[in-house]
């Protein structure tokens, strides 16, 4: 079941996210972040526990991005991760968004989702501000993609 997430659910997110910090795959998020964000993030909850999450994150009056796509292990192939940016995108389009983008190493699942690579130079300076804190910054391997709504 995907829904808003709870202040109740904001350590089982950080668990969730942080693993796949350890591995590289997306920036670490603090506690206090999570929390700070609370409302702009979704779980996907099965049986009580919290095995998905993701963020939409507004940055501008035209666009957001999709931010922190986890799915716990044992959980991959079902649709979850799927589904959790389904729900951003109809998010979006609520709020009268025209584009969305993500930061990913995982561009073959978004475009099977209508979403298609750009150049990160085409992405708003503010956006970097996240980036600043990687370590891979400036040489970032992440790829862009966007969709248009």
């Amino acid at each position: 079941m995907i829904r808003k997430a709870l202040i109740s659910d904001a350590k089982a997110i950080h668990k969730l996210l942080m693993g796949y910090a350890k591995d590289g795959q997306m920036l670490p998020r603090s506690l206090s972040e999570i929390y700070e964000n609370i409302r702009d993030i979704y779980v996907y909850e099965d049986q009580g526990a919290v095995v998905g999450t993701v963020c939409l994150t507004i940055c501008w009056e035209d666009l957001a991005e999709v931010r922190s796509l986890a799915v716990a292990a044992g959980h991959f192939g079902q649709g979850i991760g799927r589904q959790l940016v389904e729900a951003c995108l109809e998010e979006a389009r609520r709020f009268s968004l025209r584009r969305v983008f993500a930061l990913t190493y995982q561009r073959d699942f978004f475009t099977r989702l209508g979403f298609y690579e750009i150049e990160k130079s085409e992405l708003p300076h503010k956006i970097w501000s996240d980036c600043l804190k990687c370590a891979k910054f400036p040489d970032c391997d992440e790829i862009a993609v966007c969709i248009d709504l």
